[in-house]
């Protein structure tokens, strides 16, 4: 005697999170409106776009915890790649930044303020002016440093060490592509200020 057991329901794929269902809509309406936009390059395209905005939204934050702006970690940032004794004129600051002498004049100034940097004359040239890394500057970087790796080694916790190497390489080809096709597109927006 046989008995019909019913066959496994087959699993059901796990809920979308929030983030995976709106680029899902989002690519639902581009294909909608614009039907030969290949969907898996959109997905990807769409995902990035809200990965970095997140991040830098989750950046920011932290910067403000620390009191200092995006504005002034990036010259912070400068200094320190530039490596001991971490100075920089002020000609050679704006064209790292990609800023104009006025906007990092500006810069400067509310920095110098903070205590972040000093502005001093060059000894050996008068005329050169010299922006210097402090104490107060460097930990303020190195701060913003700790936070950053431990937002990052959560933001990856679910990867693996041979997927973040695999994701290493392909988004390391994008960007070579864009830097290659596009070398106008720097990534910095104009300066505010």
């Amino acid at each position: 005697m046989t008995t019909d057991k019913p066959a496994p329901a087959a699993a059901k794929p796990a809920p979308a999170t929030p983030l995976e269902f709106a680029v899902a809509e989002q690519v639902a309406v581009y294909q909608r409106e614009f039907p030969t936009v290949d969907p898996q390059v959109e997905t990807i395209v769409q995902t990035l776009n809200r990965v970095s905005r997140r991040m830098g939204v989750a950046y920011d934050r932290q910067l403000t915890v620390l009191g200092i702006t995006s504005a002034e970690w990036e010259v912070l940032k400068a200094l320190v790649v530039s490596g001991s004794p971490y100075r920089l004129g002020p000609g050679e600051l704006a064209k790292r930044l990609g800023l104009t002498p006025a906007a990092m004049t500006h810069r400067i100034d509310r920095m110098v303020a903070d205590g972040l940097v000093t502005r001093d004359r060059d000894e050996s040239n008068r005329v050169r002016v010299i922006i210097e890394l402090t104490e107060a500057g460097r930990d303020k970087w190195l701060e913003s440093m700790r936070m950053a790796a431990v937002f990052e080694e959560g933001l990856l916790q679910d990867i693996t060490g041979e997927e973040r190497t695999v994701l290493s390489g392909l988004l390391a080809r994008m960007l070579r592509r864009i830097e290659e096709s596009r070398p106008d597109a720097s990534g910095r927006p104009a300066d505010q200020g």
